[in-house]
């Protein structure tokens, strides 16, 4: 006897370590994902640009918003009905003082509570169905307005791609949108695409999650109503920057909006403009491979497979929101873009510190 209660305080005590390092585990991530998410979303000051399902600010994030708390309503229900019978059951039939011990009487079957079992989660699930079909088919059968923006969206590894056409205006990971008026709708209609893998476009805010697939076009679109930044990022694991592949949507006013698209379509500055420190930096720039991945307008730099400069310091952030854009975090990331986004696709350039200081210099007049 003595052995066998040995043993089972061996067995408690290592049911006791065991939570103790569950619950040390669990510490940790907790607490990893408290200091990890400011950076995840871009160090934004502001709390109104912290993703949120429960803020929309688009259609398609209100209609989806709705949706989740109609969900979230018949899950309650559910929650309730079922906690509540199983808290009846417990006081119920607990083991009382006076019990003798003997087992209660089998039940085989009732036709009445198996019927009710299956039927009502066949209900339960068609209306939740619908109430889902019904929500995507007007987000995806709206109509685009004469008025309406369009933008065509690459998901790169790891960047984002922005065209618009109609404009003729090329950037990267800062989306310009105009807001849009009730009164007159100025929608954005956004074409996904992919130039490697699998991504998805995702603004909390202001609409659902879309995939970007290779050799093959997606759809969305997004009419937010008020100015601001709402933050977003690649929700489908493409590597191994995803956690940094982050995207910023910038609602501007109507006439806020012309200015940009007008500051987007001039080309780089001419070199006669420039200081000797820009000028250098600029013969650097256009005589090593930077002009193989990059572009910047009216100069011989007409890359593809990299962000477009041309308006490079218009941006707020570098490498896909990254980090702030900075003289220090650009040379930094010209020099050794593994410091900022490791996994980086972008090669460090191995430059001196003359040159390096002159194309840093270059590329800060690129505005």
């Amino acid at each position: 006897m003595e052995g066998r209660t040995v043993l089972q305080r061996f067995h408690f005590n290592s049911q006791l370590r065991d939570q103790a390092s569950w619950i040390k585990c669990a510490s940790f991530l907790l607490a990893g994902y408290l200091f990890a998410a400011p950076p995840v979303f871009g160090n934004s000051p502001d709390p109104s640009q912290t993703p949120n399902i429960f803020k929309p600010q688009s259609t398609p994030a209100h209609s989806i918003f709705q949706l989740s708390l109609f969900v979230l309503a018949i899950c309650a229900v559910i929650f309730v009905i079922v906690f509540s019978l199983i808290t009846y059951s417990v006081i119920k039939f607990r083991r009382r003082a006076n019990d003798d011990g003997r087992e209660p009487p089998p039940i085989y079957g009732s036709n009445q509570i198996e019927l009710a079992w299956t039927v009502i989660p066949v209900l339960i699930v068609l209306v939740l169905f619908l109430a889902t079909a019904r929500v995507i088919h007007g987000i995806q059968q709206a109509k685009k307005p004469p008025e309406a923006i369009e933008v065509i969206a690459v998901g790169h590894q790891f960047w984002w791609e922005f065209r618009y056409p109609a404009l003729g205006v090329a950037t990267a990971n800062e989306l310009h949108v105009p807001a849009s008026d009730p009164a007159h709708p100025t929608p954005t209609f956004i074409t996904l695409l992919s130039a490697d893998t699998d991504h998805s476009f995702w603004v909390p805010r202001l609409a659902g999650k879309t995939d970007l697939i290779p050799n093959r076009e997606n759809h969305m679109w997004i009419d937010p109503n008020e100015p601001g930044v709402y933050i977003g990022q690649c929700a489908q694991y493409c590597g191994t920057q995803h956690a940094k592949m982050l995207l910023r949507v910038y609602v501007d006013s109507q006439d806020k909006f012309k200015e940009w698209v007008q500051a987007q379509s001039k080309p780089a500055q001419v070199a006669a403009e420039l200081n000797d420190a820009a000028k250098e930096g600029r013969r650097v720039f256009e005589t090593t491979s930077c002009i193989n991945c990059h572009a910047v307008s009216g100069t011989v730099a007409d890359g593809r497979f990299g962000p477009d400069l041309t308006h490079l310091m218009s941006r707020d952030t570098i490498a896909s929101g990254a980090a702030p854009n900075t003289f220090e975090n650009l040379r930094l990331w010209i020099h050794n873009p593994e410091a900022i986004k490791p996994g980086s696709l972008m090669p460090a350039m191995n430059l001196n510190q003359r040159d390096l200081d002159a194309v840093t210099a270059y590329l800060e007049t690129l505005r």
